[in-house]
């Protein structure tokens, strides 16, 4: 880093400093309100999120199990829909000191904004929203991770009480991830218990609600959220796409059969750029749901999920959902992100495997497919072999340790419920 960079980098960081403070003013003076046994406080995404990911299924198992619970979720739009059950409130400075300080019990999938203060006796549980990943995070990211962000990893560390994981690859790699070196809980993930119970149901479900036959096929294409920052400003960037999607329905079509619609899950902040996707031959075909909430509640009812390196793809891969890699820019993508977690290959049909400077003591193989252009994505699909898919599946899933069963959100409701108590 230069030294202009350095200094413009340690001026922005005593910015940050001195509004972390005014703002943790504020939470010490809502200590003069009394802590509501019965609240819990919950938040997604620093409020970008709604009612969706892990803490979404985790609320609902409380709620089924106790209707005096009170919940407040802290959201940029409060618009945004919510049962009846769940008080959206809007992110404010004053209305998360305030919340947060009168209430027993956090949860929160992201990091708590710089400046939040815990008081005695509250309890935080974080549940990540990544729980096997491909992009690496936190301290792997080497010189991607800022001096600033480790600050606010730090500082919501410290006061996170567990951190819920659902592998023995979460539990090595989430120390230097998480800037974590607390306790953890080996729960599962809550957001993947919809595509193991409940697959047959949601397929029904999301036919239903886009107004789809019940026959009608579904792949979804979900590219990975991708972030730039610059002087300490985040902001969203994306590369021309080259995916051929008419060419690879129709492939889908040759594999597998049946009518096949598209779905777009892109990033809200691209969704306006949707004109520059190459959709011809797809009309009437293509829906969006890149404004969904929930990606897992439409994600249990596809067929199959492209993506480039979306944690998605665990999630789907463990649901027994076809999963294709298409990675045209993965080295650009490692160059920009500092690394991956997993070791892609070079160039060939060679597998995805675990990385050694990351999990040394794991030795596991990926299942899904990568292609690095529409060629290689041709021949994936036409060559699926589903038995091989099960079985390497299967195999991965014992590799790195996985819990995956379906009880995530009543092993993280029991241990919640005992704070309350």
């Amino acid at each position: 880093m230069r030294k202009n960079e350095q200094l413009t980098e340690q001026k922005y960081i005593r910015m940050r400093k001195r509004k972390a403070f005014r703002e943790s003013l504020l939470y010490y003076f809502f200590c003069i309100f009394p802590i509501c046994r019965n609240k819990i406080t919950i938040c997604t995404f620093e409020g970008k999120g709604g009612f969706c990911c892990n803490p979404r299924y985790i609320v609902e198992e409380l709620r089924r199990r106790n209707n005096a619970y009170h919940f407040v979720w802290l959201v940029n739009d409060p618009s945004k829909q919510f049962p009846d059950y769940v008080t959206p409130v809007k992110n404010t400075l004053w209305n998360r000191a305030y919340h947060l300080s009168t209430s027993k019990v956090w949860i929160d999938n992201y990091r708590k904004p710089y400046g939040t203060r815990k008081r005695k006796g509250q309890y935080y549980l974080q549940t990540w929203h990544g729980a096997l990943s491909f992009k690496t995070l936190g301290l792997w990211r080497g010189e991607g991770f800022s001096k600033m962000a480790y600050l606010v990893s730090r500082n919501d560390s410290e006061m996170t009480d567990y951190v819920i994981c659902d592998s023995e690859w979460g539990r090595q790699v989430y120390p230097k991830g998480l800037v974590y070196n607390g306790e953890y809980l080996k729960f599962g993930s809550a957001r993947c218990d919809i595509m193991v119970n409940f697959r047959v149901r949601q397929r029904d479900n999301i036919r239903e609600l886009y107004h789809l036959p019940k026959e009608t096929k579904i792949v979804m294409f979900a590219p990975t959220f991708r972030e730039t920052g610059q002087k300490g400003q985040r902001g969203v960037f994306v590369e021309n796409n080259t995916l051929d999607f008419l060419r690879m329905v129709e492939n889908l079509s040759r594999r597998f059969s049946g009518e096949w619609y598209l779905f777009l899950r892109l990033h809200p902040q691209l969704a306006s750029e949707m004109e520059k996707y190459p959709l011809e031959g797809l009309e009437g075909r293509t829906i969006d749901v890149s404004q969904a909430d929930d990606m897992c509640e439409i994600l249990a009812g596809v067929d199959v999920l492209i993506t480039d390196y979306s944690s998605a793809a665990m999630d789907a891969g463990f649901a027994n959902i076809p999963v294709f890699l298409y990675t045209d820019d993965i080295e650009k993508y490692i160059e920009d992100r500092g690394g991956l977690f997993w070791t892609f290959p070079e160039k060939g049909p060679e597998p995805i495997v675990s990385n050694k400077a990351v999990t040394p003591d794991i030795k596991a193989i990926l299942p899904y497919p990568l292609a690095r252009n529409n060629d290689e994505l041709e021949s994936n699909i036409l060559n699926f072999d589903s038995e091989k898919y099960t079985k390497m599946t299967h195999e991965f899933a014992q590799a790195i340790g996985l819990l995956n069963d379906g009880k995530a959100s009543k092993r993280a409701a029991d241990h919640v419920e005992r704070w309350l108590r």
